[in-house]
């Protein structure tokens, strides 16, 4: 990832609009900025949230709050705690995730 032609800014992600993206069960309020090509979002799941599709999207995701489950087309899991993340390239390693009592992610792609 190359970072260029983005001036020096501050967000204030609580002044930024949410837009709803239900799941399977539950929904994602995210909060998107972009800067070039890159795209950086707050996300928060609900209660219960379960994606509705796997993801062949390369992401670094830092989770914030809550407690997130990945799961992933190998058949791993992985469970992201505060202070925890993951990062994984564009068509690398389909994945998709749930949480059981909610989270909120710092996500990058």
């Amino acid at each position: 990832m190359k970072l260029s032609n983005i001036p020096f800014g501050v967000t204030d992600w609580a002044t930024i609009e949410p837009s709803r993206h239900e799941g399977e069960r539950g929904h994602a309020l995210w909060r998107t900025c972009h800067f070039g090509d890159i795209r950086v979002r707050m996300v928060e799941y609900s209660a219960g949230y379960l994606a509705d599709h796997w993801c062949l999207k390369g992401h670094i995701l830092l989770c914030l709050d809550g407690e997130l489950h990945t799961e992933l087309a190998d058949g791993g899991r992985v469970t992201l705690q505060p202070g925890m993340s993951y990062q994984v390239a564009d068509d690398t390693l389909g994945h998709r995730s749930s949480t059981d009592t909610g989270a909120r992610l710092f996500v990058i792609d």
